[in-house]
């Protein structure tokens, strides 16, 4: 929502008015230097909408103020060009409404042009959250990064570098949803006040790594445009791309990284497949190049790649990993109940490449239960589970 500056209006005041933190109201307005607000210019307000009102008799604002539960000067903000001694009966007023529910509800089937529209509503309502592109897919598909926070502790998460592992991007979109809300209505999640943990942590969010593969495996072949000869040649001409993991091109974007890159390359299919084709060399796709490059541009001191299924949690790589590594995966394991793995006989992977190369703590998280791609009735109790790994990685 937006407003008018007036005469001696500032930040500090719209955060009293509003009754929003002040961060989120510098935030949502970088443009905006907070002491040198200009009369008219233009301010977001965070966590908030406006509905109309039409006047009716004896309405006077200090009545609809009442009724509203809000400040009458919140109001006057509001409609500038109104006169509050002089309502006019069907005359149309702004009434600010807080946005007290999460604005993300249907994350069955998250295709990306699903999650591209739940981004536009967020960032409406919640403009302190910056949206940017990491890089794009094989079909051109933005890999969107979300950040929010204000601290020097950087942490990235992020879901759906297999396609049929969906599911991962619903739970993080979630996440991102019921964080913004706790910040803007002061509201704690598992008893943790979220305000001082967005003012220590940056937190990176790369919802969807694998946007192409993702509307294939939810959309068919026709969502494959110039692919789709080659995906239905590799599917064996069957349109249940159910089991598919890998991106468009039929390389599987988690064997991509070079750390044993050879391993695989000697165990693993060696033409495009549905799952498990590391590709012709290390980081030949795009998807991939991008999520590396975000990693060498950024300061991340922990990375989570969340995949399903098992209940499990991956931490360790070659006795490259910190020590830090086994206490942070421990208190991963407390508040979720998936069991810590310290070693896999697997290779190649953003998180494996990730502690090698930086020799930071890593984690590959695998959510729920049962056969890929995981049913969504189970949605809930994944997000149960796992919501208490995305809440210690800003604590920590």
């Amino acid at each position: 929502m937006e407003v008018m500056v007036r005469q001696n209006d500032t930040f500090s005041y719209y955060s009293q008015l509003f009754d929003i933190p002040l961060i989120l109201i510098e935030q949502s307005n970088p443009q905006i230097p907070p002491d040198h607000l200009a009369v008219g210019q233009q301010v977001k307000i965070p966590g908030y909408v406006s509905t109309d009102c039409k006047i009716t008799p004896n309405d006077s604002l200090w009545k609809l103020a009442i009724a509203h539960s809000i400040p009458v000067d919140l109001l006057q903000l509001l409609n500038p060009s109104i006169s509050p001694n002089n309502l006019q009966i069907g005359e149309t007023i702004l009434i600010p409404e807080r946005v007290n529910n999460i604005l993300i509800t249907d994350l069955d089937r998250y295709t990306f042009e699903k999650m591209e529209l739940d981004i536009a509503k967020l960032l409406e309502v919640y403009p302190f959250v910056k949206r940017g592109a990491v890089g794009n897919s094989v079909m051109g598909k933005d890999l969107i990064e979300l950040q929010i926070g204000n601290g020097g502790k950087q942490v990235h998460m992020n879901g759906s570098f297999h396609a049929n592992e969906w599911i991962t991007t619903s739970a993080i979109m979630r996440f991102v949803n019921e964080y913004v809300l706790s910040l803007t209505n002061k509201r704690p999640i598992r008893g943790l006040s979220m305000l001082p943990l967005f003012n220590e942590t940056l937190l990176s969010v790369v919802p969807m790594v694998n946007p192409d593969g993702v509307n294939l495996v939810l959309e068919g072949a026709s969502s494959a445009g110039d692919y789709e000869k080659e995906v239905l040649a590799i599917n064996h001409q069957n349109n249940d791309f159910t089991n598919w993991k890998a991106n468009i091109r039929g390389i599987d974007l988690n064997n991509q990284f070079p750390a044993l890159w050879q391993v695989e390359v000697d165990r693993k299919p060696d033409t495009p497949q549905h799952r498990d084709y590391p590709g012709p060399h290390p980081l030949s796709e795009p998807e991939s190049i991008a999520m590396a490059d975000l990693v060498k541009e950024r300061n991340f001191m922990r990375l989570n790649a969340f995949h399903t299924q098992g209940e499990e949690i991956y931490w360790g790589y070659e006795g490259l990993e910190p020590p830090v590594t086994e206490s942070i995966v421990n208190e991963y394991s407390q508040v979720s109940g998936y069991e810590p793995v310290q070693y896999i006989d697997s290779y190649a992977g953003y998180r494996d490449w990730f502690i090698q190369d930086f020799r930071q703590p890593g984690f590959t998280i695998e959510l729920g239960t049962g056969v890929n791609p995981l049913p969504f009735a189970q949605f809930e109790e994944i997000y149960r589970e796992c919501l208490g790994i995305m809440l210690a990685n800003l604590y920590i």
